[in-house]
């Protein structure tokens, strides 16, 4: 008997070893944790795409710090269910659902128009709802549906807000972008993708536009209290990629996926410290991943590129008015 368990001991802290080493790896790609404890109490937060995924998670740590949390969503029957729920964890009643789907122009507008008819102010607007990889679709509005559903009602919807988050003693605008933005490229003579698509083109282009639109919009805000930043989250386990998946697929791939993947409360954790953390207050323009700044890719520094797409970006939602620019600005143009 004696002789057992020398031969039991060595596989079994072979196992030991190997399990420990998996899930500190696991820990570690699962990226930085917010290290700011900041509240956000007396704060107001909007967040689109809130009733899921990363959105979701974000909405519950902003509500835990005590934070007035917008969920801006399509669905309004699941927006409730997972307002319902974070009230419940969180004890935080001053979190409301409001409805906005990003496919329709008009949708924006109203939603805005409610938020500047009943906010004095936001502090935060973390532009985070998203597609991918979807079929061919128009929106309502007539564009491809990753470019307007991923950027041009963000584009929209932060101008409209521009007024409310320089309000705020220091206004915040948070997009969220992914490491597809790299290999993206914005296709001026077929921005719609109407003479040839690919939906993989597609994501990345409107995830560059998204890194652009911050670089732009980052020089455009200079000389007020208001940043914008993009945000990493790293490849993340939700569910926006359910258009390619079928449900044989993702069970066969869900092991992989439980290894590789973020789970959304960590990848979560980059847009809550740009939200809190006082330390950030005066960063803007920069790409961020792990509660770091970064340089964007090369694609997303490009100054021109930048330049043209916001122009071409009033014209596709109808702005008539650049309410990015700051007050200095505006009377500089006006007279």
């Amino acid at each position: 008997m004696a002789d057992i368990f020398p031969r039991l001991w060595y596989p079994l802290s072979a196992a030991g070893a190997t399990t420990g080493l998996i899930l500190l790896f696991r820990d570690y790609i699962q990226g930085e944790r917010c290290p700011s404890k900041a509240t956000m109490e007396g704060k107001t937060v909007i967040i689109t795409g809130a009733n899921s995924g990363i959105g979701k998670e974000t909405a519950k740590e902003l509500s835990k710090r005590g934070g007035r949390v917008i969920m801006a969503c399509r669905n309004m029957n699941k927006c409730q269910e997972a307002r319902d729920q974070l009230v419940q964890e969180t004890g935080n009643q001053d979190v409301h659902c409001q409805q906005v789907d990003l496919a329709s122009f008009e949708s924006i507008r109203k939603f805005a128009s409610r938020i500047n008819k009943s906010e004095p102010k936001v502090d935060v607007l973390i532009n985070n709802a998203g597609v991918m990889r979807c079929p061919h679709w128009k929106t309502a509005d007539g564009n491809e549906w990753q470019f307007q559903v991923n950027y041009l009602s963000h584009f929209l919807l932060t101008n409209l807000l521009m007024d409310k988050l320089k309000a705020a003693e220091q206004g915040r605008i948070i997009n969220t972008s992914s490491i597809a933005h790299a290999q993206g490229n914005i296709n001026f003579d077929d921005i719609n993708s109407l003479l040839k698509y690919e939906d993989v083109e597609a994501y990345m282009q409107s995830k560059l536009a998204l890194v652009l639109f911050t670089l732009e919009l980052s020089k455009r805000l200079e000389g007020t209290s208001v940043t914008a930043n993009t945000v990493y989250p790293g490849v993340t386990k939700t569910n926006i990629g359910q258009h390619r998946l079928t449900k044989a697929q993702s069970i066969m791939t869900k092991p992989f996926m439980w290894f590789t993947l973020r789970e959304p409360k960590r990848a979560a954790q980059t847009g809550v410290y740009l939200s809190v953390a006082p330390e950030v207050a005066d960063k803007t323009g920069k790409y961020w991943k792990d509660t770091v700044a970064h340089d964007p890719a090369p694609p997303g520094r490009d100054e021109d590129v930048a330049k043209k797409l916001w122009d071409l970006s009033l014209e596709m939602t109808g702005l008539t008015e650049d309410f990015s620019r700051n007050d200095q600005s505006k009377e500089e143009k006006a007279s």
